[in-house]
Protein backbone atom coordinates (compact mmCIF):
# COMPACT_ATOMS: atom_id res chain seq x y z
CA UNK A 1 0.00 0.00 0.00
CA UNK A 2 0.92 4.03 -0.18
CA UNK A 3 0.67 6.16 2.58
CA UNK A 4 -1.54 8.08 -0.08
CA UNK A 5 -4.73 7.66 -1.71
CA UNK A 6 -5.09 7.52 -5.39
CA UNK A 7 -1.64 6.96 -6.53
CA UNK A 8 -0.46 5.00 -9.62
CA UNK A 9 0.93 1.45 -8.62
CA UNK A 10 4.63 1.44 -7.16
CA UNK A 11 6.73 -0.52 -9.50
CA UNK A 12 9.93 -3.25 -8.99
CA UNK A 13 12.72 -1.11 -10.22
CA UNK A 14 15.10 -1.91 -13.42
CA UNK A 15 18.35 -2.38 -11.38
CA UNK A 16 20.45 -2.01 -14.59
CA UNK A 17 18.86 1.55 -15.16
CA UNK A 18 19.28 2.16 -11.65
CA UNK A 19 23.54 1.29 -11.41
CA UNK A 20 23.72 3.30 -14.95
CA UNK A 21 22.99 6.49 -12.61
CA UNK A 22 25.49 5.57 -9.73
CA UNK A 23 28.89 4.59 -9.23
CA UNK A 24 29.68 1.62 -9.38
CA UNK A 25 29.71 -0.28 -5.89
CA UNK A 26 26.79 2.01 -4.34
CA UNK A 27 24.23 -0.76 -5.70
CA UNK A 28 23.69 -3.47 -3.56
CA UNK A 29 21.46 -6.98 -4.34
CA UNK A 30 23.15 -9.87 -2.42
CA UNK A 31 21.48 -11.98 -0.34
CA UNK A 32 23.02 -10.50 2.88
CA UNK A 33 22.57 -6.97 2.20
CA UNK A 34 18.69 -7.06 1.67
CA UNK A 35 18.36 -9.24 4.35
CA UNK A 36 19.78 -7.13 6.74
CA UNK A 37 17.47 -4.28 5.21
CA UNK A 38 14.63 -6.37 5.25
CA UNK A 39 13.99 -5.33 8.69
CA UNK A 40 14.88 -3.11 11.77
CA UNK A 41 15.70 -3.66 15.23
CA UNK A 42 11.89 -3.93 15.73
CA UNK A 43 12.13 -7.07 13.78
CA UNK A 44 8.90 -6.32 11.93
CA UNK A 45 9.14 -7.13 8.12
CA UNK A 46 6.61 -7.26 4.91
CA UNK A 47 8.21 -11.42 4.41
CA UNK A 48 9.91 -10.58 0.95
CA UNK A 49 12.44 -7.80 1.33
CA UNK A 50 13.83 -5.16 -0.63
CA UNK A 51 15.02 -5.41 -4.48
CA UNK A 52 18.12 -3.12 -3.59
CA UNK A 53 20.11 -1.19 -0.90
CA UNK A 54 21.48 1.75 -2.09
CA UNK A 55 24.85 3.50 -0.15
CA UNK A 56 25.02 6.46 -2.05
CA UNK A 57 28.33 9.17 -0.98
CA UNK A 58 27.06 12.05 -1.66
CA UNK A 59 23.94 14.34 -1.69
CA UNK A 60 24.26 14.29 -5.67
CA UNK A 61 23.86 10.66 -5.31
CA UNK A 62 20.94 10.58 -3.20
CA UNK A 63 19.39 13.26 -5.71
CA UNK A 64 19.86 10.82 -8.44
CA UNK A 65 18.45 7.84 -6.24
CA UNK A 66 14.74 10.22 -5.80
CA UNK A 67 14.86 11.47 -9.36
CA UNK A 68 15.12 8.27 -10.95
CA UNK A 69 12.56 6.39 -8.20
CA UNK A 70 10.27 9.17 -8.73
CA UNK A 71 10.56 8.78 -12.66
CA UNK A 72 9.98 5.05 -12.41
CA UNK A 73 7.39 5.05 -9.40
CA UNK A 74 10.07 2.81 -7.80
CA UNK A 75 9.48 2.91 -3.55
CA UNK A 76 12.05 4.26 -1.73
CA UNK A 77 12.76 3.49 2.29
CA UNK A 78 15.20 5.71 3.94
CA UNK A 79 17.44 3.94 6.45
CA UNK A 80 20.07 4.89 9.04
CA UNK A 81 21.56 2.47 11.14
CA UNK A 82 18.06 0.10 11.67
CA UNK A 83 17.76 0.48 14.91
CA UNK A 84 14.16 1.87 14.79
CA UNK A 85 11.66 -0.05 17.41
CA UNK A 86 8.54 0.55 14.85
CA UNK A 87 9.45 -0.88 11.75
CA UNK A 88 9.82 2.28 9.67
CA UNK A 89 13.34 1.33 8.40
CA UNK A 90 12.11 -2.21 7.48
CA UNK A 91 12.79 -2.50 3.64
CA UNK A 92 9.48 -4.06 1.93
CA UNK A 93 8.73 -5.69 -1.17
CA UNK A 94 10.26 -4.39 -4.66
CA UNK A 95 12.12 -1.24 -2.68
CA UNK A 96 15.15 0.35 -3.04
CA UNK A 97 16.69 0.54 0.27
CA UNK A 98 18.54 3.97 0.54
CA UNK A 99 20.96 3.94 3.55
CA UNK A 100 22.78 7.11 4.40
CA UNK A 101 25.60 5.41 6.29
CA UNK A 102 28.27 6.97 4.05
CA UNK A 103 26.89 10.75 4.78
CA UNK A 104 28.91 10.47 8.21
CA UNK A 105 31.00 13.33 8.39
CA UNK A 106 30.64 15.93 10.71
CA UNK A 107 31.10 18.89 8.65
CA UNK A 108 31.27 21.78 11.24
CA UNK A 109 31.52 22.19 14.70
CA UNK A 110 31.39 25.79 15.95
CA UNK A 111 31.53 26.75 19.78
CA UNK A 112 30.82 30.45 18.91
CA UNK A 113 27.36 29.38 17.47
CA UNK A 114 26.76 26.30 19.65
CA UNK A 115 25.99 24.87 16.60
CA UNK A 116 27.22 21.31 14.38
CA UNK A 117 26.69 20.65 10.95
CA UNK A 118 26.24 17.16 9.68
CA UNK A 119 25.62 14.48 7.10
CA UNK A 120 22.87 11.91 8.55
CA UNK A 121 24.95 8.44 9.12
CA UNK A 122 26.60 10.30 11.99
CA UNK A 123 26.38 8.15 14.73
CA UNK A 124 24.82 9.82 17.80
CA UNK A 125 27.68 9.34 20.34
CA UNK A 126 30.07 10.38 17.80
CA UNK A 127 28.40 13.60 17.45
CA UNK A 128 28.14 13.81 21.55
CA UNK A 129 31.96 12.93 21.83
CA UNK A 130 32.83 15.63 19.48
CA UNK A 131 30.83 18.09 20.92
CA UNK A 132 32.59 17.44 23.91
CA UNK A 133 35.94 18.05 22.83
CA UNK A 134 34.99 21.93 22.62
CA UNK A 135 33.28 21.76 25.96
CA UNK A 136 29.56 21.27 24.00
CA UNK A 137 27.51 18.17 24.65
CA UNK A 138 24.47 17.16 21.78
CA UNK A 139 21.51 16.61 24.03
CA UNK A 140 19.40 13.88 22.98
CA UNK A 141 20.40 10.86 23.70
CA UNK A 142 18.67 7.30 22.48
CA UNK A 143 19.06 4.24 24.46
CA UNK A 144 20.82 3.46 21.09
CA UNK A 145 23.09 6.40 21.20
CA UNK A 146 26.28 4.23 20.25
CA UNK A 147 24.47 3.25 17.28
CA UNK A 148 21.80 4.94 15.95
CA UNK A 149 22.59 7.98 13.44
CA UNK A 150 21.29 11.54 13.31
CA UNK A 151 19.31 10.95 10.37
CA UNK A 152 17.64 7.94 11.98
CA UNK A 153 16.82 10.06 15.24
CA UNK A 154 15.47 13.24 13.16
CA UNK A 155 13.44 10.88 11.33
CA UNK A 156 11.19 9.45 14.69
CA UNK A 157 12.04 12.44 16.42
CA UNK A 158 13.97 10.36 18.79
CA UNK A 159 13.95 10.54 22.73
CA UNK A 160 16.10 9.44 25.70
CA UNK A 161 16.93 9.98 29.31
CA UNK A 162 17.79 13.32 28.78
CA UNK A 163 14.56 14.20 27.37
CA UNK A 164 13.33 15.40 30.55
CA UNK A 165 14.92 18.52 31.08
CA UNK A 166 16.43 19.24 27.00
CA UNK A 167 13.55 17.67 25.06
CA UNK A 168 13.08 15.31 22.28
CA UNK A 169 15.47 15.51 19.00
CA UNK A 170 13.20 18.21 17.39
CA UNK A 171 14.33 20.95 19.98
CA UNK A 172 17.80 20.57 18.97
CA UNK A 173 17.37 21.07 15.36
CA UNK A 174 17.82 24.15 13.61
CA UNK A 175 18.26 23.61 10.41
CA UNK A 176 17.85 20.60 7.41
CA UNK A 177 18.66 19.43 4.15
CA UNK A 178 16.34 17.21 2.37
CA UNK A 179 15.82 15.94 -0.57
CA UNK A 180 12.72 15.59 -2.29
CA UNK A 181 10.99 13.01 -4.85
CA UNK A 182 12.23 14.02 -8.37
CA UNK A 183 15.79 15.32 -6.98
CA UNK A 184 14.94 18.80 -5.51
CA UNK A 185 17.00 20.10 -2.91
CA UNK A 186 15.48 21.91 -0.29
CA UNK A 187 17.06 23.70 2.75
CA UNK A 188 14.42 24.45 5.58
CA UNK A 189 15.26 26.47 8.81
CA UNK A 190 18.42 28.81 9.96
CA UNK A 191 21.59 28.65 11.92
CA UNK A 192 20.32 31.38 13.83
CA UNK A 193 19.30 29.72 17.75
CA UNK A 194 15.56 31.93 17.34
CA UNK A 195 13.97 32.98 13.75
CA UNK A 196 10.43 32.47 12.80
CA UNK A 197 10.00 33.23 9.15
CA UNK A 198 7.30 31.48 7.70
CA UNK A 199 6.09 27.96 8.26
CA UNK A 200 8.13 25.79 10.48
CA UNK A 201 9.06 23.18 7.89
CA UNK A 202 12.15 21.98 9.47
CA UNK A 203 9.96 20.85 12.39
CA UNK A 204 7.34 18.97 9.70
CA UNK A 205 10.01 16.87 8.82
CA UNK A 206 11.20 15.81 11.88
CA UNK A 207 9.63 13.00 13.00
CA UNK A 208 8.23 12.09 9.50
CA UNK A 209 9.78 8.63 9.64
CA UNK A 210 11.18 9.47 6.03
CA UNK A 211 7.95 10.12 3.90
CA UNK A 212 8.03 13.12 2.93
CA UNK A 213 11.87 13.38 1.86
CA UNK A 214 15.56 12.03 2.78
CA UNK A 215 17.33 13.92 5.36
CA UNK A 216 21.33 14.71 3.53
CA UNK A 217 22.22 17.48 5.87
CA UNK A 218 21.54 19.29 9.58
CA UNK A 219 22.58 21.89 11.70
CA UNK A 220 22.27 20.89 15.31
CA UNK A 221 21.88 23.07 18.43
CA UNK A 222 24.54 22.06 21.13
CA UNK A 223 24.52 22.87 24.69
CA UNK A 224 27.58 23.76 27.04
CA UNK A 225 28.67 20.94 29.45
CA UNK A 226 27.12 21.01 33.21
CA UNK A 227 29.38 22.53 35.55
CA UNK A 228 28.79 19.81 37.63
CA UNK A 229 26.21 16.64 37.71
CA UNK A 230 24.95 14.43 41.11
CA UNK A 231 22.95 11.10 40.47
CA UNK A 232 20.96 9.51 43.09
CA UNK A 233 18.33 6.73 43.35
CA UNK A 234 14.61 6.44 45.11
CA UNK A 235 13.89 3.16 46.14
CA UNK A 236 10.70 2.12 46.40
CA UNK A 237 8.99 -1.25 47.22
CA UNK A 238 6.12 -1.09 43.82
CA UNK A 239 5.89 0.61 41.01
CA UNK A 240 2.81 2.93 42.07
CA UNK A 241 4.49 4.31 45.03
CA UNK A 242 7.42 5.52 42.55
CA UNK A 243 4.94 7.24 40.10
CA UNK A 244 3.63 9.21 43.59
CA UNK A 245 6.76 10.15 43.79
CA UNK A 246 7.53 11.11 40.58
CA UNK A 247 4.15 13.21 40.41
CA UNK A 248 5.54 14.73 43.61
CA UNK A 249 8.97 15.80 41.84
CA UNK A 250 6.87 17.31 38.83
CA UNK A 251 5.48 19.46 41.34
CA UNK A 252 8.66 20.60 43.19
CA UNK A 253 10.62 23.44 42.19
CA UNK A 254 13.14 21.20 40.55
CA UNK A 255 14.65 20.51 36.77
CA UNK A 256 16.34 17.09 36.97
CA UNK A 257 17.97 16.01 33.12
CA UNK A 258 17.30 12.48 33.96
CA UNK A 259 14.13 10.95 35.83
CA UNK A 260 13.99 7.29 34.98
CA UNK A 261 11.60 4.03 36.62
CA UNK A 262 12.75 0.91 37.00
CA UNK A 263 9.70 -1.75 37.31
CA UNK A 264 10.04 -4.65 39.75
CA UNK A 265 10.70 -7.64 37.33
CA UNK A 266 13.31 -5.05 35.30
CA UNK A 267 15.07 -4.47 38.86
CA UNK A 268 14.95 -8.58 39.31
CA UNK A 269 16.52 -8.85 35.74
CA UNK A 270 19.18 -6.30 36.34
CA UNK A 271 20.24 -8.32 39.78
CA UNK A 272 21.35 -11.37 37.28
CA UNK A 273 23.74 -9.02 35.38
CA UNK A 274 25.38 -6.21 38.10
CA UNK A 275 26.96 -6.89 41.26
CA UNK A 276 25.43 -2.69 42.43
CA UNK A 277 24.48 -3.16 45.97
CA UNK A 278 21.59 -0.30 44.91
CA UNK A 279 20.14 -3.26 42.93
CA UNK A 280 19.25 -5.02 46.03
CA UNK A 281 17.88 -2.00 48.20
CA UNK A 282 14.50 -2.02 47.04
CA UNK A 283 12.33 -3.30 44.53
CA UNK A 284 11.61 -0.70 42.25
CA UNK A 285 14.35 2.35 41.13
CA UNK A 286 14.20 5.40 40.40
CA UNK A 287 17.08 7.10 38.62
CA UNK A 288 17.46 11.13 38.81
CA UNK A 289 20.45 13.45 37.74
CA UNK A 290 20.58 16.88 38.66
CA UNK A 291 23.13 18.91 35.98
CA UNK A 292 24.56 22.41 36.46
CA UNK A 293 26.03 24.73 38.57
CA UNK A 294 23.29 23.76 41.16
CA UNK A 295 23.53 20.29 40.60
CA UNK A 296 24.19 18.85 44.10
CA UNK A 297 22.10 21.36 46.01
CA UNK A 298 19.10 20.15 43.82
CA UNK A 299 19.54 16.58 44.16
CA UNK A 300 19.74 17.17 47.94
CA UNK A 301 15.49 19.20 47.30
CA UNK A 302 14.46 15.95 45.05
CA UNK A 303 15.58 13.76 47.82
CA UNK A 304 13.69 15.26 50.24
CA UNK A 305 10.75 14.89 47.65
CA UNK A 306 11.30 11.44 47.31
CA UNK A 307 11.77 10.64 50.86
CA UNK A 308 8.43 12.56 51.94
CA UNK A 309 6.67 10.20 48.90
CA UNK A 310 7.96 7.34 50.95
CA UNK A 311 11.01 6.49 49.07
CA UNK A 312 14.18 5.82 50.58
CA UNK A 313 17.32 7.31 48.68
CA UNK A 314 20.87 6.64 48.09
CA UNK A 315 23.32 8.91 46.53
CA UNK A 316 26.05 7.44 43.66
CA UNK A 317 29.25 6.99 45.07
CA UNK A 318 31.25 8.67 41.83
CA UNK A 319 30.89 9.55 38.59
CA UNK A 320 31.60 5.48 37.51
CA UNK A 321 28.55 4.20 39.35
CA UNK A 322 26.53 6.51 38.06
CA UNK A 323 27.35 5.84 34.62
CA UNK A 324 26.95 2.10 35.30
CA UNK A 325 23.32 2.74 36.62
CA UNK A 326 22.49 4.58 33.57
CA UNK A 327 24.01 2.26 31.35
CA UNK A 328 21.76 -0.79 32.97
CA UNK A 329 18.77 1.53 32.48
CA UNK A 330 19.87 1.70 28.48
CA UNK A 331 20.19 -1.80 28.55
CA UNK A 332 17.14 -2.99 30.17
CA UNK A 333 14.95 -5.27 28.01
CA UNK A 334 18.55 -7.85 27.58
CA UNK A 335 16.66 -10.84 29.82
CA UNK A 336 16.68 -14.24 28.07
CA UNK A 337 14.45 -15.63 30.59
CA UNK A 338 11.48 -13.33 29.42
CA UNK A 339 10.19 -13.56 26.19
CA UNK A 340 9.35 -10.02 25.53
CA UNK A 341 5.77 -10.46 22.92
CA UNK A 342 5.20 -6.75 22.56
CA UNK A 343 6.38 -3.62 23.59
CA UNK A 344 5.28 -0.38 23.84
CA UNK A 345 6.30 3.37 23.94
CA UNK A 346 3.13 4.87 25.28
CA UNK A 347 3.52 8.31 26.90
CA UNK A 348 0.73 10.27 29.47
CA UNK A 349 0.75 13.14 31.19
CA UNK A 350 2.79 13.21 34.53
CA UNK A 351 -0.08 13.37 36.62
CA UNK A 352 -2.02 9.91 35.22
CA UNK A 353 1.83 8.04 36.11
CA UNK A 354 0.32 6.21 38.75
CA UNK A 355 -3.05 5.28 36.62
CA UNK A 356 -0.71 4.14 33.98
CA UNK A 357 1.27 2.08 35.71
CA UNK A 358 -1.76 0.67 37.62
CA UNK A 359 -3.41 -0.39 34.70
CA UNK A 360 -0.40 -2.22 33.03
CA UNK A 361 -0.11 -4.13 35.80
CA UNK A 362 -4.08 -4.89 35.71
CA UNK A 363 -4.08 -5.42 32.07
CA UNK A 364 -1.46 -7.99 31.77
CA UNK A 365 -2.89 -10.10 34.57
CA UNK A 366 -6.52 -9.70 32.59
CA UNK A 367 -4.98 -11.62 30.25
CA UNK A 368 -2.29 -13.80 32.24
CA UNK A 369 0.82 -12.38 30.71
CA UNK A 370 3.41 -10.89 32.50
CA UNK A 371 4.91 -7.44 32.35
CA UNK A 372 7.75 -5.29 32.47
CA UNK A 373 8.23 -1.55 33.02
CA UNK A 374 10.91 0.77 32.31
CA UNK A 375 10.01 4.81 32.00
CA UNK A 376 11.36 8.00 30.89
CA UNK A 377 9.07 9.01 33.98
CA UNK A 378 10.08 12.42 34.39
CA UNK A 379 7.76 13.06 31.55
CA UNK A 380 5.39 10.49 31.44
CA UNK A 381 7.04 8.54 28.77
CA UNK A 382 6.34 4.53 29.75
CA UNK A 383 7.71 1.47 27.81
CA UNK A 384 5.96 -1.39 29.50
CA UNK A 385 6.18 -4.79 28.01
CA UNK A 386 3.88 -7.73 27.91
CA UNK A 387 6.13 -10.99 28.34
CA UNK A 388 6.17 -14.48 29.22
CA UNK A 389 8.47 -16.64 31.56
CA UNK A 390 9.74 -19.85 30.61
CA UNK A 391 7.38 -22.23 28.55
CA UNK A 392 3.73 -21.48 27.74
CA UNK A 393 0.55 -23.85 26.75
CA UNK A 394 -0.98 -21.71 24.61
CA UNK A 395 0.20 -21.39 21.08
CA UNK A 396 2.42 -19.21 19.46
CA UNK A 397 -0.74 -17.56 17.32
CA UNK A 398 -2.77 -17.20 20.56
CA UNK A 399 0.24 -15.55 22.51
CA UNK A 400 0.31 -13.00 19.90
CA UNK A 401 -4.04 -12.53 19.70
CA UNK A 402 -3.46 -12.08 23.94
CA UNK A 403 -0.58 -9.56 23.41
CA UNK A 404 -1.89 -7.61 21.38
CA UNK A 405 -5.27 -7.83 22.74
CA UNK A 406 -3.69 -6.35 26.21
CA UNK A 407 -1.69 -3.90 23.80
CA UNK A 408 -5.24 -2.67 22.70
CA UNK A 409 -6.29 -2.23 26.40
CA UNK A 410 -3.04 -0.31 27.07
CA UNK A 411 -3.44 2.12 24.04
CA UNK A 412 -7.07 2.59 24.69
CA UNK A 413 -6.50 3.38 28.27
CA UNK A 414 -3.57 5.75 27.38
CA UNK A 415 -6.05 8.06 25.10
CA UNK A 416 -8.82 7.93 27.77
CA UNK A 417 -5.93 9.20 30.13
CA UNK A 418 -4.78 12.25 27.43
CA UNK A 419 -1.66 10.44 26.04
CA UNK A 420 -0.28 9.25 22.79
CA UNK A 421 0.29 6.10 21.62
CA UNK A 422 4.27 6.88 20.83
CA UNK A 423 5.95 9.03 22.95
CA UNK A 424 9.58 8.33 20.71
CA UNK A 425 10.15 5.51 18.55
CA UNK A 426 7.38 6.77 15.71
CA UNK A 427 4.09 4.97 13.88
CA UNK A 428 6.38 2.85 11.52
CA UNK A 429 4.37 -0.27 10.74
CA UNK A 430 3.56 -1.45 14.69
CA UNK A 431 1.45 1.52 15.66
CA UNK A 432 -0.74 2.37 12.22
CA UNK A 433 -3.62 0.11 13.80
CA UNK A 434 -4.05 3.33 16.53
CA UNK A 435 -3.19 6.52 14.66
CA UNK A 436 -6.36 6.91 13.92
CA UNK A 437 -7.95 6.55 17.24
CA UNK A 438 -5.61 9.11 18.68
CA UNK A 439 -5.45 11.58 15.53
CA UNK A 440 -9.25 10.91 14.18
CA UNK A 441 -10.28 10.43 11.17
CA UNK A 442 -9.87 13.91 9.64
CA UNK A 443 -6.56 14.58 10.99
CA UNK A 444 -5.21 11.33 9.13
CA UNK A 445 -6.32 12.28 6.14
CA UNK A 446 -4.95 15.53 6.60
CA UNK A 447 -1.14 14.06 6.67
CA UNK A 448 -2.15 12.20 3.67
CA UNK A 449 -2.89 15.45 1.86
CA UNK A 450 0.67 16.74 3.29
CA UNK A 451 2.65 14.02 2.22
CA UNK A 452 0.85 14.17 -1.45
CA UNK A 453 2.63 17.99 -2.08
CA UNK A 454 6.00 16.44 -0.82
CA UNK A 455 5.29 13.27 -2.31
CA UNK A 456 2.78 13.20 -5.04
CA UNK A 457 3.65 9.89 -6.48
CA UNK A 458 3.99 8.50 -3.08
CA UNK A 459 7.18 6.80 -3.63
CA UNK A 460 8.79 7.90 0.03
CA UNK A 461 8.12 4.65 2.55
CA UNK A 462 4.97 3.53 1.42
CA UNK A 463 2.63 1.74 3.99
CA UNK A 464 4.96 3.55 6.90
CA UNK A 465 3.95 6.05 9.83
CA UNK A 466 1.14 8.59 8.82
Amino acid sequence: MTATTGTPELKAPDLSALTAVLPPGTVAVDATSLRQAATDTSGWTDGTGPAAVVRPGTVEEVQRVLAFADAHRVPVVPRGAGSGLAGGASGTAGSIVLSTDRLSRIVELSPADGVAVVEPGVITADLDAAARRHGLFYPPDPASHRISTIGGNIATNAGGLRCVKYGVTRESVLALDVVLPGGRLLRTGHRSIKGVAGLDLTSLFVGSEGTLGVVVGATLRLRPVPAAEATLVGLFPDVASAAAGVAALGTAPVAPSVCELLGETVVASLRKRSPLPVLRAGEVLLLVQTDGHGAHAEARAVADVLRAAGGTVQVAADAAEAETLLELRRTWGLDPDRRRLIGEDIAVPRSALVAIVTAVRDIAARHGLGHSLAAHAGDGNLHPSFDVVGPDPRGEEELQRVALAAADELVATTLRLGGTVTGEHGIGTAKQRWLTDELGADAVALHHELKAVFDPHGILNPGKGY
